[in-house]
């Protein structure tokens, strides 16, 4: 499966407990990435700064879901599920 470019859930609806440029103590739940550009692509793909857990993570239809919505929702519910 590939990203549907723009939906970003994976970028906003996740912790991200390793630091991200301009976010030194990660990325709260819910909370969009400062490295979000506003189109929804990352301004650090393909890049060395960018976070291993973000570059590990790959679009699965268990994660993705059909829809952006949907992808968002799923993900929400995955970090309620996981929150220690």
């Amino acid at each position: 499966m590939e990203c549907r470019i723009g939906c970003a859930a994976c970028c906003i609806a996740p912790s991200i407990s390793s630091p991200i440029p301009g976010m030194p103590n990660g990325k709260p739940a819910g909370v969009r990435c400062v490295q979000l550009a506003e189109d929804n692509k990352c301004k650090l793909f393909g890049k060395p700064e960018r976070p291993a857990v973000c570059g590990d993570l790959h679009a699965e239809i268990f994660m993705c879901g059909s829809s952006n919505e949907e992808a968002y929702a799923i993900l929400e519910k995955l970090e309620r599920d996981t929150r220690p």
